[in-house]
């Protein structure tokens, strides 16, 4: 090869230099060592003390408390979204009373905890047993799951109010001009161009909530529904032995990894026109 050769052709890259073992990358990979010999101690652990005999006894209760589990986040989740929806407009309405109410009953309700609230309907509303009785509800108060499915239904509506006012005022202003200039009115360009758009954009903090409603549900035990928790909490009262809630965190661990991939996908299909 001659020395313009030599000069114009391409330099072989330089051979990679091992890298430094730092103090934050030993630190990283000691706790993901721990974290995986944890985990093999763990199942190692559930196999060698596995007990045929008790998954037959309280195998059927875990599901039914599952299912139960199930109705009242989908009960819940599908109740506030159609409470939601007036809530997202009132929060955005030129009407001061109405933005105002909206206002407080979302900062109540995204402002306290859950459990406060669940406990405030449950056993607050007692106090008033004989107006509730008068008005024909205290029959609907009295059990546990109706004020569960009445709790959970105000606290997601209001979080699933302020997702979906978000994702409503994301949508450019000229979707709304360009559909006056077409002398379409508001109502039809809110349902079929402006919302259409919102809901695309709130898919995903819509999934969130859904999760975190899943994971808040445990939480109705107390209040004696025998949920997922609920079960758990009697089986272990039962047979004092900590894998029921070991049981009880795999089947939600279960339930949040099944929905968070139909929701990857969901997304992927609705938006699939976007990535084009």
């Amino acid at each position: 090869m001659s020395v313009a050769e030599r000069l114009i052709a391409p330099k072989a890259p330089p051979a990679p230099q091992p890298q430094a073992w730092t103090g934050q990358k030993l630190v990283g990979h000691s706790l993901m060592g721990l974290w995986v010999a944890a985990s093999v101690g763990l199942f190692l652990f559930l196999v060698g003390s596995f007990d045929i005999e008790k998954i037959r006894t309280y195998g059927p209760d875990y599901l039914s408390g599952l299912w139960i589990t199930l109705q009242l986040v989908i009960m819940a989740v599908a109740i506030g979204a159609l409470v939601s929806l007036p809530v997202a407009i009132g929060r955005m309405s030129a009407n001061k009373p109405i933005s105002w109410l909206a206002y407080a009953y979302v900062y109540a309700f995204r402002g306290t905890p859950l459990i406060a609230q669940l406990f405030l309907i449950y056993y607050g509303l007692g106090s008033f047993r004989d107006t509730l009785d008068a008005l024909h509800l205290w029959t609907f108060f009295r059990d546990p799951w109706n004020c569960a499915l009445f709790t959970f239904t105000l606290n997601t509506a209001a979080y699933q109010a302020e997702i979906l006012r978000g994702a409503i005022q994301s949508v450019p202003r000229g979707q709304h001009e360009g559909a006056a200039a077409l002398g379409i009115s508001r109502w039809i360009t809110f349902r079929k161009i402006v919302l259409p758009q919102a809901m695309m954009v709130a898919l995903r903090p819509y999934g969130n909530e859904i999760i975190l409603m899943v994971k808040g549900s445990a939480i109705v035990a107390i209040i004696t529904v025998f949920d997922l928790m609920g079960e758990t909490r009697r089986a272990y009262s039962r047979t004092f032995d900590f894998q029921t809630y070991i049981w009880a965190a795999i089947f939600y661990l279960i339930i949040v990894e099944a929905l968070r991939n139909v929701w990857a996908v969901l997304e992927n299909r609705l938006t699939r026109h976007l990535k084009r």
